[in-house]
């Protein structure tokens, strides 16, 4: 039986750009769940904010709303290098949570935050949110169904020209090591990686090699990385963020054709059969973190396991850190 009744109220730490539509709505339209108080350092921004979406409270102070009688559960919507200390005090508050991906800048900081809800027995979600995004609920079905035969290999490339706040040098929390040490790839990155232990179950092995050849920040812009998953499919992933091109292909291959699909555009999924090509085209939600936040609503109110949880971030942390080069692989 579930410990949790309806409604859930939920306070959201860090009411930025991504809550203003991918997300905040969702949470919103949700049946079972309310947003009763929003937070930001920016007074002014935090009261805007809860004007327009009408939402009662809102806060300068994370702990407040941490801490307010009137919230249930807490969504952490913040940079990166803020998950681990708001994370903790949500989970010794004994509140469930769901924290913006990565879940940490590193492994470390990710397995202490997984560590502390464990302990606490207390719901921690992750919004990897593509495990719930109906076009690649669609890849794996036609993976379960054997479409492409055995698995062999996947092989996923990302890349882009430096964008004009790049070039301009400007503050950028994306490509500031202390908050994202990968830079785009902590980002971007993770979302893929992610999904592919979706897909295709965990990873037991991963080497790479991570720089910064641009110098047009400090953190990291090019990666090349191979990984070994638990059930032997191999994959390659090249990611570039200051290229000619912007490319966003996955190829999975199996021993009877391969499916192609790109992870942040909406272009159709293609399918090789034998030489066979056809197309399938399934196009995102209006807030693309609805199926998510409603894969949390389940399993708060009916015990269905959500899909992304802090279990499986912390493995995609894993990866991550082999990658940019914070572990050594063994």
């Amino acid at each position: 039986m579930s410990n949790y009744t309806k409604p859930i109220k939920w306070g959201i730490i860090g009411c930025g750009d991504v809550t203003e539509y991918k997300s905040g709505p969702a949470y919103q339209q949700t049946e079972g769940f309310t947003i009763s108080a929003v937070m930001r350092r920016n007074t002014e921004k935090a009261k805007d904010y809860a004007l327009r979406h009408k939402i009662d409270k809102y806060y300068d102070n994370a702990d407040l709303l941490i801490n307010d009688s009137n919230v249930d559960a807490v969504y952490i919507a913040t940079p990166p290098d803020t998950h681990k200390l708001y994370g903790l005090k949500v989970a010794m508050a004994g509140k469930p949570c769901c924290i913006e991906k990565p879940l940490a800048p590193t492994y470390k900081d990710s397995l202490a935050i997984y560590e502390a809800f464990k302990a606490a027995k207390t719901p921690l979600f992750v919004a990897y949110y593509r495990r719930c995004l109906p076009r690649f609920t669609k890849v794996k079905s036609l993976l379960d169904k054997n479409t492409i035969g055995d698995l062999r290999h996947v092989s996923w490339q990302l890349s882009k020209p430096p964008s004009s706040i790049d070039l301009s040098k400007a503050d950028n929390w994306r490509t500031n090591p202390d908050v994202a040490p990968g830079g785009y790839f902590d980002d971007l990155a993770s979302h893929g990686l992610d999904l592919f232990t979706w897909l295709l179950g965990n990873v037991k092995k991963v080497n790479g090699i991570s720089l910064n050849q641009q110098g047009l920040y400090k953190a990291k812009d090019a990666f090349t990385a191979c990984w070994l998953h638990e059930n032997n499919v191999t994959g390659s992933g090249f990611w570039n963020f200051g290229s000619s091109q912007n490319v966003d292909k996955v190829s999975l291959w199996g021993s009877k054709g391969e499916i192609v699909f790109s992870i942040f555009n909406e272009n159709p999924i293609v399918l090789n059969l034998e030489g066979k090509i056809s197309e399938i085209e399934i196009k995102h939600p209006k807030h693309v973190q609805l199926h998510h936040v409603e894969s949390m609503r389940n399993q708060l109110f009916d015990n269905v396991m959500a899909p992304s949880n802090g279990e499986t971030a912390t493995h995609t942390s894993w990866i991550m850190d082999h990658i940019v080069g914070d572990l050594q692989s063994f």
